[in-house]
């Protein structure tokens, strides 16, 4: 870690390191793990990682000190939190799916001009209700400009849906976003665990990247058979619905298997949302009559 960065020169350094690191874990396994992995790393009192659930804190008790500049994350998706999570969140955005709750403390964690980026999966790009809302909210706070659509197999043994990088800056709303389609490498039909993505591989978006403009946008970007630009005006009109197909790409076809597996999932937790709010209405009807 010291070796890594170069930035530990001196003992004030290694407090100025110790004292930085902070987490929390939910999972009690994966919490011991971490704990251990910083012990041999060198961290002497890896007590600043909590074994906790990051969502159980109510949203309003975050104040500015919390505040950041950065957030990069792949949160759990396709999770569901325990009842009386969502209740820490404000009433438009209560859902107990993780991902969707991860989303809504990010965007209200960042500081303006704070940057942020997160895995999400298919069925968040176009899904409603909660999470309608919740796109409303990002694009109204932040600029989301760009969104790498990944190929199926990225998480692979562990999941098969597809998955994509969103990109976002906090304080001005989302004029127009960029869409990259992360191809294959040359001859791979697929991902799988012995035959992983490689960060070599988005040397391509690097590339293309560009440099961030005064207009909240990224100089030198250009169309291609990958990239594509959508305005925002379009996205709103659309319902928030983010999930914009390639348009350079002529395939018609039924749909792809795992965007119909991941509707499927997303139609199951609108479901399992409607009868929790409907269980929620009934207890209080009850409470009220006795």
């Amino acid at each position: 870690m010291r070796e890594e960065t170069g930035q530990v020169k001196k003992p004030a350094h290694e407090d100025t390191l110790q004292e930085s690191i902070h987490g929390v874990e939910k999972k009690h396994l994966p919490h011991i793990l971490c704990t251990t992995n910083l012990l041999l790393h060198g961290i002497d009192v890896p007590s600043q990682i909590r074994h906790d659930n990051t969502l159980s804190r109510p949203l309003r008790d975050y104040g500015p000190k919390d505040r950041v500049d950065v957030i990069v994350t792949n949160p759990p998706f396709g999770g569901m939190e325990e009842d009386g999570i969502e209740l820490n969140f404000p009433k438009a955005f209560q859902t107990r799916e993780t991902a969707d709750l991860f989303l809504v403390l990010i965007t209200h964690l960042l500081k303006d001009g704070g940057r942020g980026a997160i895995v999400l999966p298919d069925g968040t790009l176009f899904s409603e209700g909660v999470k309608t809302r919740i796109k409303e909210k990002l694009m109204d706070e932040c600029n989301l400009h760009t969104i790498v659509r990944l190929p199926n197999g990225v998480f692979a043994p562990y999941t098969g849906i597809k998955t994509n990088l969103l990109f976002f800056t906090k304080g001005t709303p989302t004029k127009d976003i960029w869409f990259y389609e992360h191809p294959y490498p040359h001859g791979a039909k697929s991902y799988n665990k012995t035959k992983p993505i490689a960060v070599s591989e988005f040397d391509a978006e690097k590339k293309w990247w560009g440099k961030p403009d005064t207009r909240g946008g990224f100089k030198g970007r250009k169309e291609s058979e990958l990239a594509w630009k959508v305005t925002a005006a379009e996205i709103i009109e659309n319902g928030y619905n983010l999930d914009i197909k390639n348009p350079h790409n002529s395939d018609t076809g039924p749909g792809d298997p795992d965007d119909l597996l991941a509707e499927l999932e997303s139609i199951r937790t609108a479901s399992r949302e409607t009868l929790d709010q409907l269980k929620s209405e009934l207890a209080t009807a009850l409470a009220s009559q006795t």
